[in-house]
């Protein structure tokens, strides 16, 4: 039962009514602004499926991950404080206020446990019982790497606001989650929740779905703005012409959290190669970039450390600034960008 409660329930009434009048609802799906293709020709579908279960074992690391076991309760006052937990979980302190995106916690991107989605040794150091009360828990999308069940659950009581994209309230309702506390934005749309800290959606180009049933929810981007400070929250998204319409808009900004990892050549319009991860930052006008959705789980064919070598190794070549932090290690904005490459110390 458990499991599939697990899975969620896409939109009905009153959401779902709102859902199909959004612009980027249509033929009963929503829609990137690219064509986005996600369909492998069948000899290509069976020799992935096949890779898939018989990978490389340099697709995780050959020993336990380090981190910094930081005090979330008590991050100092001051410029914007971030802490990455692996993968795209990170705790954002910001004008007094916390807030959370994308938490998982439970030690698997899946609603099973599932070797094939198991966090690497040494990345679940962190739990729920580790967070301070959470202002804002933001939600990028609903798939089960970015939206975890049990994870949400347990911050149900310590959440003040849920901020998300139209039609994932759906899952959190059905969850027993208070609907009263869930903000759902379509792109463009904005809230300020919390006086002085404004979010809003933009767009990004992937997919959504927790089972067969694809993109009956949306997905989305999300630019974080203060008086002072402007954060773009990346979510997932393969490479196109928003970031730059993004940028143009909204920039520049002073950090880029942006995917990079969990890719391959047949999905490469819906996640970004590294390359282009870096490129995407330029685009944005971000003055350093900090890349994510690595580090913590093994949902494609890469090497584990592969991503991040890529993205350092393009990101010198064009000079765009970026930071590499343990788990665990703060950033602080204007202030302190860990640098140090801790992955080719792993052993």
């Amino acid at each position: 039962m458990a499991l599939i409660k697990a899975l969620g329930k896409n939109p009905w009434g009153e959401r779902l009514k709102r859902v199909e009048h959004s612009p980027n609802y249509r033929d009963g799906v929503f829609q990137n602004i690219s064509l986005t293709t996600m369909v492998l020709k069948k000899g290509d579908f069976f020799k992935t499926f096949i890779k898939f279960f018989n990978k490389p074992k340099n697709t995780k690391p050959p020993g336990s991950l380090p981190s910094v076991k930081t005090d979330l309760k008590n991050l100092p006052d001051g410029n914007p404080v971030l802490v990455w937990f692996g993968h795209s979980s990170y705790l954002i302190k910001i004008s007094g206020k916390h807030i959370l995106v994308d938490p998982v916690f439970s030690g698997y991107a899946s609603p099973f446990k599932m070797k094939s989605a198991q966090n690497f040794e040494g990345s679940n150091v962190y739990s729920v019982d580790d967070m301070p009360p959470i202002d804002i828990l933001l939600i990028t999308h609903d798939h089960y790497d970015h939206c975890d069940y049990k994870t949400l659950l347990k911050l149900n009581t310590k959440t003040k606001f849920i901020i998300t994209s139209l039609g994932v309230g759906s899952h959190l309702e059905y969850w027993g989650i208070d609907k009263n506390k869930i903000t759902e934005l379509d792109w463009n749309d904005s809230t300020e929740q919390i006086e002085g800290i404004k979010l809003t959606s933009a767009s990004a180009r992937h997919f959504s779905g927790r089972s067969f049933k694809r993109s009956q929810t949306l997905w989305a981007s999300f630019i974080l703005k203060t008086k002072d400070y402007s954060i773009y929250l990346g979510g997932d998204s393969g490479y196109d012409k928003h970031f730059k319409q993004i940028g143009e808009k909204y920039g520049p900004f002073d950090l880029a959290i942006l995917e990079s990892g969990q890719y391959n050549e047949a999905w490469k319009n819906i996640h970004m190669m590294p390359e282009e991860t870096v490129q995407a930052s330029i685009e944005l006008g971000a003055k350093i970039m900090l890349p994510v959705h690595w580090g913590k789980f093994s949902l494609s064919l890469h090497p584990w450390n592969e991503p991040i070598e890529r993205v350092i190794k393009k990101a010198a070549e064009v000079n765009v600034n970026i930071t590499t932090p343990m788990i665990g290690e703060p950033i602080v904005i204007r202030e302190k960008y860990p640098n140090r490459k801790w992955w080719r110390e792993v052993i």
